[in-house]
């Protein structure tokens, strides 16, 4: 008598694996076609900075060397209100207007996460605020944003916050209140109700659940190899182009309304940077071959558009180490 449920549970066992793999082979087969991709760049000022790197400068070169038609820029509130209830806006701008002249549409990034390190860009001031003069200051400095932008000719997406719904912290975010965030898309969507919001999501370790639904657009990040806290290298090389695609068709997402926010095009450094990790540990995690084949990968997903994630890092190891390779590909790669 117990061998019978014994092996009904075996059965049952063997036909799970059999569809995962049909399904794990069907993503495969469904990752040959190709897709037409616009790429968009991603670009941090401070980062620049933190390479030694003259910012204006990279931001030019950007606009009008590599001539992408789309940029990814954010209004970091650590920056914009240094002092409570004084903004500066001088570099974004600076920024914004030599878009605007240039032609490029802006994604412009809002809340308290924003692209790169430290991730949580939110002023010292607030540390010591009760919750409710928190979400005060964090809604003023949102309205000021958005209202001094919402005119802005180059303006053409707003993003709310930056992966908002990971539950994992790092960097500067252990405080960070992710119960704001969907007052603060709907805030944005009543100031300014012309533009669309894009928030944001990794493509690697969430579902995507919340993210898919909080705003008008998704995007996903795109990490195929990473280094773990530990040191170690792991790729997600196995993982088919399609699972991108499926996921966000699960998820009821047009893939018009579906874009790779962050697309990895530079290495993972030891250290504090590239000036710490020699140019042989980083080639372990990004050269001109993986590069290429993260392009070639991109095309596979059906997202309309990616913005590329390394810019800073492009520019510095072609002035810094006279190697022009990446800024060259993806010259090619935005002209065609």
């Amino acid at each position: 008598m117990k061998k019978k449920p014994m092996s009904i549970i075996l059965t049952g066992f063997l036909i799970l694996i059999l569809l995962l793999v049909f399904l794990y082979v069907g993503m495969w087969l469904s990752s040959k076609e190709k897709y037409p991709v616009e790429y968009g760049i991603s670009f941090n000022h401070q980062h620049a900075e933190s390479l030694g790197l003259d910012w204006k400068e990279v931001y030019v070169e950007i606009l009008k060397d590599l001539q992408p038609k789309y940029i990814r820029i954010a209004a970091m509130w650590s920056e914009v209100e240094v002092e409570q209830g004084k903004y500066d806006f001088t570099n974004v701008d600076w920024m914004m207007g030599l878009a605007e002249a240039e032609g490029t549409k802006v994604i412009l990034v809002v809340g308290q996460k924003a692209p790169r390190w430290p991730e949580c860009h939110v002023p010292y001031w607030t540390y010591h605020l009760d919750e409710e003069k928190y979400e005060k200051s964090l809604f003023n400095y949102a309205e000021a944003v958005v209202e001094r932008y919402k005119d802005n000719e180059a303006l053409e997406i707003w993003q709310v916050e930056n992966e908002p719904f990971i539950k994992f912290r790092f960097g500067e975010c252990e405080g960070y209140r992710e119960d704001l965030v969907k007052a603060e898309i709907n805030f944005v969507k009543k100031l300014d109700s012309e533009h669309k919001i894009l928030i944001t999501d990794s493509g690697e370790l969430s579902t995507w659940w919340k993210a898919s639904r909080a705003g008008d657009l998704f995007g996903t990040t795109l990490y195929r190899i990473v280094r773990t806290p530990s040191g170690k290298i792991w790729t997600y090389d196995w993982l088919p182009p399609a699972f991108y695609r499926w996921k966000a068709k699960i998820l009821g997402k047009d893939m018009n309304e579906f874009f790779v926010a962050e697309l990895q095009a530079e290495p993972w450094f030891d250290g504090d940077g590239p000036d710490k990790t020699t140019l042989v540990e980083q080639a372990k995690t990004m050269d001109s071959l993986r590069l290429k084949d993260h392009f070639d990968y991109t095309e596979r997903i059906g997202a309309p558009r990616a913005y590329l994630w390394g810019v800073e890092w492009w520019y510095w190891i072609k002035t810094e180490r006279g190697n022009s390779i990446y800024w060259q590909m993806v010259k090619d790669k935005i002209s065609n």
